[in-house]
């Protein structure tokens, strides 16, 4: 197989491509008449991260696609990220997947039909690692490199995760270190050491299972994860649907190694200013460091995860099978009118 970089021939990284939370409103909002499906129990009016459609026997079928431009320059790597990234949504509303179809666009002019099959081999390597299989797909002839899935899983309706079910008073709790934007903008920008974007790799390529051991637990409230919004983003939403707000802790959220070095050299991603001007309204005065990380879109970013306090003996019993350690970020409050969240 030829040797190629493909973050060269994309002009955003991951789910860094997103469009921001501001303009993806207004593209949302429409003036006609929207049918009302009683079994559709969750669509996008809470901007959660899959579709609920209930099958009338106690569980419901979850539906999702997620896809973007090449965030890493090895094509394996990259199919196994975007697959990753994909299925964390079925994770995030406590299912479980059960297959997934490719979404793949090749600039076929410009890369090898070879390249393409190793970025869907990576895709595929990950749903075998998830138990399901990659059942088809779609191609197009595109002018960028374009890979995700549409996965489809199930859940039991009584563990469906949703955006508005968080509570006042609860632990909030992140499942991955954040940064991957600072990192990969930094990989792009040709400021990287070798072996420092191997963390981030690492993170963005574990699949979010323990999403799904999470959700049956009575005190885990609400959940979703964390990608291109950055950590403030995915929080407020759960802040606005449930009507509450949130204090995070600053020193307790968890960052890749490097980081912070080079955010200091200047590696911002581009969208990590569109987050802030979509939502820093909502938000807390920050300093500029807090502002720069806790905006960063991350790609297959870790699980966002309200805890009652009550239930931390269960919550974190779940985690250490799963091999992690974790400790809270923050936690969340009443809404006192002037910010939804608040940075310490």
């Amino acid at each position: 197989m030829e040797s190629v970089k493909l973050t060269e021939y994309s002009h955003g990284a991951g789910c860094g491509c997103k469009i921001s939370p501001m303009l993806l409103e207004e593209i949302l909002c429409t003036t006609q008449e929207v049918s009302d499906f009683p079994q559709l129990l969750v669509g996008n009016s809470n901007k959660d991260d899959a579709a609920a459609f209930d099958l009338g026997n106690g569980t419901s079928v979850l539906s999702t696609t997620d896809f973007f431009m090449p965030i890493v320059d090895d094509p394996f790597t990259f199919g196994k990220i975007a697959a990753t990234n994909a299925l964390s949504d079925i994770y995030a509303m406590g299912g479980k997947p059960l297959m997934a179809i490719s979404i793949f666009g090749w600039p076929i002019d410009k890369l090898s039909a070879d390249v393409g099959r190793e970025v869907i081999d990576g895709g595929r390597a990950i749903c075998e690692e998830a138990g399901i299989p990659l059942a088809g797909g779609h191609s197009i002839d595109s002018p960028e490199p374009i890979f995700g899935l549409a996965a489809t899983g199930l859940v039991d309706n009584a563990n469906l995760m949703q955006n508005d079910s968080a509570e006042e008073g609860c632990y909030i709790f992140l499942t991955k270190p954040i940064g991957i934007g600072i990192l990969s903008t930094a990989q792009k920008q040709k400021k990287i050491e070798e072996g420092h974007i191997d963390p981030a790799i690492e993170a963005m390529t574990t699949l979010n299972k323990v999403g799904a051991d999470l959700a049956p637990l009575e005190d885990v409230v609400a959940m979703t994860d964390v990608t291109g919004f950055g950590l403030l983003g995915h929080l407020s939403e759960i802040c606005e649907a449930s009507n509450i707000g949130a204090k995070v802790w600053f020193d307790k959220v968890p960052l890749l190694p490097n980081v912070e070095r080079y955010r200091q050299e200047g590696c911002i991603a581009g969208g990590s200013r569109k987050n802030f001007a979509s939502y820093g309204d909502k938000i807390s005065e920050m300093t500029q460091q807090q502002r720069e990380l806790l905006c960063d879109p991350q790609t297959s970013g870790g699980l966002l995860v309200i805890v009652k306090k009550e239930g931390l003996e269960a919550f974190h019993d779940v985690c250490n099978k799963a091999g992690l350690s974790l400790e809270p970020i923050g936690e969340t409050t009443a809404q006192n009118g002037a910010h939804l969240i608040e940075v310490l």
